[in-house]
């Protein structure tokens, strides 16, 4: 699961939470409770919080404590763990990175937990969902932000992430599809079909359908899918791979799916398994890589299996965060629509905070007086070897002279000798960035074994001083945003920093 971290009380006290669509109350531990497991942090201390206050009992409130003086809550969820505990208010804070200012809000201080909810090592869930309860819904109330919110879960393997509460422009490339909040309390999408290598499953349009549909669910792990269409997607996965060796799951008390002899480097899976699209209405497609519909395998390296399962025999489709891996999901309520635009979200917190900020959105009608400036909120932290790419003075849409564009990666290649493969090295990215292989000039590199560390620049051609912003803002786009594919040689990379270089005299 992802979590990000939450502050609540005078003094703060802080909690990491699960990143939760599909609920509607956030809730953390409370000091009293009887029946809660062992967390990452310390159970909230009402007492020890100056701004703390009791949900009384009252028109708002039918379920009340045995004492009838405070409201309570009871959540139970579908893999049959449960919440339960009283309802409080008090400041709530996204900590020193995000630009929303601690707010008051309605959240749960829990007295009991069984199930997943107990075992977890996070502390407790944040509902972001359609209720009165919600973070989310007490936030638009208090007209601290828009109507909408996006998220964005780091790959497999990396991590890392942001949530943004409020809303943002949409990249022009967006795929929105719509959510009709009438149908349920939940975020569902207008899913009708699924291709596997390009292939439709042979699908009624229908049968994602059933009961609440599609539905969108951050804090579900998994996917599930009805019983005819997950038949469909599995034979025609399994056909796509006949090369890869059928294993046993990681635990025998599951059937899972796996596959074994298809490397370690998850950059490289999309060479054994298939691509897979969802197909929305008026025929817009989202294509997924395999990193959104498998998990690695815990006890057999190299091997990976299905992320994507049968949903018993509920009709309701259910997308869990595997399915938006590297994905920007903008949940825009207020105009009932679900945007995904495919992304590094690993890099995108870091990104979001070096960008410049963007143009003021005009606000739904339904939102007046309502700021439209999204918030970004902080992941929890990447894995402490992951770097992202440095802040650079570049900023998109900036009218400058652009002398070159100088570059510092990691790479990992098949072989020792990196001089001997320097040649095509500049010829890939000549080839992936469309320039001439003259414009790629390597300054140094150093090696340890098959790790590489590369400094290299690209220069104007010959019928120009300098770049044009076009070409830069294209170039780094593709390079920030792994666009760019190298051939067998290598077979990964990463770009740690990058900056402009001014025009040469």
């Amino acid at each position: 699961y992802y979590t990000t971290r939450l502050r609540i009380g005078t003094p703060q006290q802080e909690f990491a939470l699960i990143v939760d669509s599909g609920s509607t109350v956030t809730y953390v531990p409370c000091s009293t409770c009887t029946q809660c497991g062992n967390h990452q942090d310390p159970r909230f201390q009402p007492e020890l919080s100056n701004t703390y206050k009791p949900v009384k009992c009252g028109v708002d409130c039918s379920n009340c404590d045995i004492e009838k003086n405070q409201c309570k809550y009871e959540r139970q969820y579908a893999e049959m763990s449960s919440s339960s505990g009283v309802l409080g208010e008090d400041i709530v804070s996204f900590g020193d990175e995000s630009a929303l200012r601690p707010q008051r809000a309605v959240f749960g201080c829990e007295n009991s937990e069984t199930g997943d909810i107990y075992h977890q090592h996070a502390d407790g869930i944040m509902g972001l969902g359609r209720g009165t309860l919600s973070i989310m819904d007490q936030l638009v109330q208090s007209g601290v932000i828009a109507n909408s919110f996006s998220l964005c879960y780091g790959g497999m393997g990396i991590g890392g992430g942001a949530m943004i509460l409020g809303a943002i422009p949409p990249p022009p490339e967006m795929v929105f599809t719509k959510s009709n909040p009438n149908r349920s309390p939940y975020y569902n999408i207008q899913l009708k079909g699924m291709r596997v290598a390009g292939n439709p499953l042979p699908l009624s349009r229908q049968v994602f359908d059933g009961k609440f549909g599609t539905v969108v669910d951050s804090g579900t792990t998994y996917a599930y899918l009805p019983e005819a269409a997950f038949v469909a997607f599995r034979d025609a996965v399994i056909k796509h791979i006949g090369s890869l060796k059928r294993i046993d799951g990681p635990d025998p008390s599951y059937h899972d799916i796996c596959f074994s002899g298809a490397g370690s480097d998850i950059s490289q899976l999309s060479r054994k398994f298939p691509h897979v699209d969802l197909v929305f209405e008026k025929e817009q497609m989202l294509s997924i890589a395999p990193e959104n519909y498998l998990f690695q395998h815990s006890k057999v390296h190299g091997a990976y299996c299905l992320g994507i399962f049968q949903n018993g025999k509920d009709p309701t489709t259910l997308l869990g965060g595997i399915l938006v891996r590297n994905m920007l999901v903008t949940y825009d309520r207020s105009n009932e629509r679900i945007g995904f635009w495919k992304t590094n979200c690993s890099e995108l917190w870091q990104r979001l905070q070096s960008a410049v900020p963007p143009p003021p959105v005009t606000p739904n009608s339904k939102d007046k007086n309502i700021s439209d400036r999204g918030h970004i909120v902080p992941p929890a932290p990447a894995p402490s070897e992951y770097k992202a790419p440095a802040p650079s003075e570049y900023k998109p849409g900036q009218v400058q002279e652009i002398g070159g564009l100088e570059f510092y990666m990691s790479l990992t290649a098949n072989s020792k000798d990196f001089g001997l493969i320097l040649p095509k090295f500049r010829g890939d990215m000549a080839r992936e960035l469309e320039i001439a292989i003259y414009q790629v000039h390597i300054l140094n590199f150093s090696s340890d074994g098959d790790d590489i560390k590369i400094r290299w620049t690209i220069f104007p051609d010959d019928s120009s001083n300098w770049i044009t912003n076009r070409t830069a803002q294209r170039i780094i786009f593709l390079l920030t945003e792994h666009q760019v594919h190298l051939r067998d040689a290598f077979r990964n990379y990463h770009l740690l920093s990058w900056k402009i270089l001014p025009p040469s005299e």
